[in-house]
């Protein structure tokens, strides 16, 4: 008796998940063009037939592809670059880059837990491709940091400043800051920058900005933080350089594989009916237009997708 009660409501369950998909309707969605293809910044008149609930729309540029509306990771080359001006004092080695894996992080409100923190983790000395200044102004060049890159694995980045008693103690600028995923189709994305502002790329803002922070670990001389570069002043004569400094700027955590997933513009809602979209392009290439028709009620979502290859020329 048991059994037959078992096998009556799954077959029950069942009966009820389909009438559920029966009672949400496939939208219906054709589109045409007049032609396939157009001239830069000439009119492209997308022509519906049917009307669904909503349709999004993704224009096969970059940043609105719908094939990589859901990317939120990709495989890439994760690049640092940043210039650096070194002044004042002339002590060697007094400018470290810094990576970790397992940082924990910033403890809001409790220095001194952040302190212990930035001493106790496993920091690997990544300086050695970068060049940096001895007197003027000099880039990074591109720092490929695809050793680290793994995904759901973040990291932390920091410049370590030293100073030795006894002479002048360095100053120095850090500025044009970027951290970006490279990717083979020549897209980057930039993951990280001077600011604590949310990043943008090709044109889709995000909530997601790493930021920076600034801790000392002895003598207190501190990393000062602006939106376009990083400051650290030591000892200014040989005479207040009585003791030895450490202090760490951070920024993180940054996942080296992330990317900005595409979006595309929401067309039409439930309270319109649209018969056709206009668009241009603005570079000439080939381009997939998509659009995606949904229909939904209470019991769920139904999605069509229909795609019309565009060729833009000069």
């Amino acid at each position: 008796m048991k059994n037959i009660l078992k096998i009556t409501m799954a077959v029950a369950s069942l009966t009820v998940g389909a009438c559920s998909v029966d009672k949400v309707a496939l939208p219906e969605l054709q589109v045409t063009t007049e032609k396939v293809s157009y001239k830069v910044g000439e009119v492209v008149n997308f022509n519906f037939e049917g009307n669904p609930d909503r349709i999004y729309f993704f224009s096969g540029e970059l940043g609105k592809r719908h094939e990589f509306a859901g990317r939120a990771t990709a495989d890439g080359t994760p690049q640092l670059q940043f210039s650096t001006l070194r002044e004042n004092g002339k002590q060697e080695g007094s400018l470290r880059l810094m990576l970790s894996t397992d940082f924990p992080g910033i403890t809001v409100g409790d220095y001194e837990a952040t302190q212990k923190s930035i001493t106790e983790a496993s920091w690997t000395d990544i300086t050695g491709p970068a060049t940096l200044s001895t007197g003027t102004k000099v880039s990074s060049g591109a720092l490929d940091l695809s050793e680290y890159a793994q995904e759901g694995q973040p990291v932390f980045i920091g410049f370590k400043y030293l100073a030795t008693p006894g002479s002048i103690q360095n100053k120095w600028t850090i500025s044009d800051l970027t951290l970006k995923n490279v990717l083979s189709d020549g897209t980057s994305y930039t993951l990280a920058n001077m600011t604590n502002t949310a990043i943008s790329n090709y044109g889709v803002s995000t909530n997601y900005s790493p930021g920076w922070a600034s801790y000392w670990i002895s003598s207190g001389y501190t990393w000062g933080l602006s939106s376009n570069r990083l400051i650290i002043t030591g000892a200014t004569s040989a005479a207040n350089a009585t003791l030895p400094a450490e202090s760490w700027t951070l920024m993180g955590p940054v996942d080296l594989t992330k990317v900005t997933p595409d979006v595309g513009q929401h067309l039409k809602g439930l309270d319109t009916r649209l018969e056709n979209y206009e668009y241009s392009y603005s570079a000439p290439g080939t381009y997939n237009a998509t659009f995606v028709a949904a229909s939904t009620n209470v019991y769920g979502d139904r999605e069509v997708v229909r795609t019309v290859q565009i060729t833009i020329t000069e």
